[in-house]
């Protein structure tokens, strides 16, 4: 399954080709697609799937009867990038052709120096009777931002700090190269350059994904915040077998810039989908409100493993080890939505399928970051646990995690996604 999960990895350089191939693994499982714009037919017994601008994605499969909970899990598909602005190209003295980006989220400005990059993303195509989109990737070394040489700046060594618009910019080629993006972005969507009409393309690196250690034990590769969440969810949420609860997988686009696009955690669109199948199924407020009190949603989104070389920057005993299993993430601060009754649920899950846990929780005196599970709650209260796979080098371009942890994950979610949790009364729930 690792070998899977790097494939994944480096066919998926953009959210929208992630999304598009978590789309085909759903088809492939049996999954039918759904349009929101279109006329909905839910049957009991049936598994569904939809987007939302081509980059988020809500899978859904109905149980045979009355479904008892909604269980669900949340990732999402995007990672730190250069995102490629409209007017692409910059001119340097007549000699050099650059392309002008902007940064997108909290990424690591120096590993992405000196490496090959390429683009890929979507291009908005002008037709007769409109727009359509058509996903893109370059895949090839065509990029690269070169680092200063300690001649010209003596204190490289010393704590650099980047700045976006001059110091990463990305060399494109030779003045030659002049007007030749626009052209090489049409020969890639097969279209005539005037009839690109818009785009949302972004830098990749070409380092390739790989399996390493003295017994295998790590694997390297771009975007594993989050995408190892994503694609190992989604296996467990395709293996699960089919059971009495309406099983849900999400997975989002921006969560890296805040979640309040349209498509992204902090939009509609998971309550857009849910009431909308539920009404289908002839299931009434009332039943959907029920329904909602016994459901449980899995934030999944990568946890920090303790740095070899600086493990003063940890909790002491509060803290996460690659290949030691499913990281269930807690803050006092409620920057994560962990609380006692859903980690006491998810434990007991855990604990009967045999799937190693642990826990991590940021230093006392230090305030980490938060995940879409709690902007997705501000729509869709339930309970939630938020938990992660142990990685090193986290919004690298370059990431390491462990290789176990892999199919750890997956088969915590299947038996998640293998259960039926019930809200007896307020603080206390059956899990069966």
């Amino acid at each position: 399954m690792v070998n899977k999960l790097l494939e994944f990895l480096k066919n998926s350089p953009s959210p929208f080709h992630a999304v598009d191939n978590l789309c085909a693994m759903l088809r492939d499982a049996g999954f039918e697609e759904l349009c929101e714009n279109g006329q909905w037919d839910i049957r009991k017994g049936r598994s569904y799937y939809v987007t939302r601008n081509l980059s988020s994605l809500i899978a859904f499969r109905v149980p045979e009867n009355e479904p008892e909970c909604m269980l669900l899990s949340a990732s999402h598909c995007d990672s730190p990038v250069f995102k490629i602005k409209e007017k692409s190209e910059l001119e340097v003295k007549g000699k050099y052709i650059q392309l002008d980006t902007e940064k997108y989220g909290g990424l690591v400005h120096v590993s992405w120096l000196d490496r090959p990059l390429s683009f890929a993303g979507r291009v908005l195509v002008k037709t007769g009777r409109g727009i359509e989109t058509r996903l893109i990737n370059c895949d090839s070394n065509s990029l690269i931002i070169p680092n200063v040489a300690p001649h010209q700046k003596r204190d490289i060594n010393d704590g650099m700090k980047y700045n976006p618009q001059t110091d990463l910019v990305p060399l494109y080629g030779a003045y030659t190269a002049k007007g030749g993006f626009a052209k090489h972005v049409a020969r890639l969507a097969h279209c005539a350059e005037e009839d690109i009409v818009g785009h949302d393309l972004f830098l990749y690196s070409r380092t390739e994904p790989c399996v390493w250690g003295e017994n295998e034990e790590f694997l390297s590769a771009e975007r594993l915040d989050d995408l190892e969440c994503a694609f190992t969810s989604a296996q467990g949420f395709i293996k699960a077998a089919p059971g009495r609860a309406l099983t849900v997988l999400a997975v989002f686009d921006n969560e890296e810039v805040g979640s309040t696009t349209k498509q992204g955690a902090d939009s509609t669109f998971l309550t857009d989908t849910l009431s909308r199948a539920c009404d289908m199924l002839g299931i009434t407020t009332q039943e959907y409100r029920r329904l909602c009190a016994s459901s449980f949603m899995l934030s999944c989104d990568n946890a920090h493993a303790v740095h070899p070389n600086h493990p003063e920057l940890y909790d002491a005993v509060n803290c996460a080890y690659m290949n030691e299993g499913i990281v269930i993430k807690e803050s006092a601060n409620q920057k994560y939505t962990t609380d006692g009754v859903s980690k006491a649920i998810f434990r007991l899950i855990l604990e009967r399928a045999g799937v190693p846990v642990q826990f991590f929780a940021n230093r006392s005196d230090m305030i980490g970051g938060g995940t879409l599970g709690n902007v997705s709650n501000r729509h869709f209260s339930l309970n939630t646990v938020d938990i992660g796979l142990a990685q090193l080098s986290m919004h690298s371009t370059y990431e390491t995690a462990g290789t176990k942890d892999v199919q750890y994950m997956i088969d915590g979610v299947k038996a998640f996604y293998e259960s039926v949790i019930k809200a007896e009364k307020d603080g206390t729930y059956s899990v069966i």
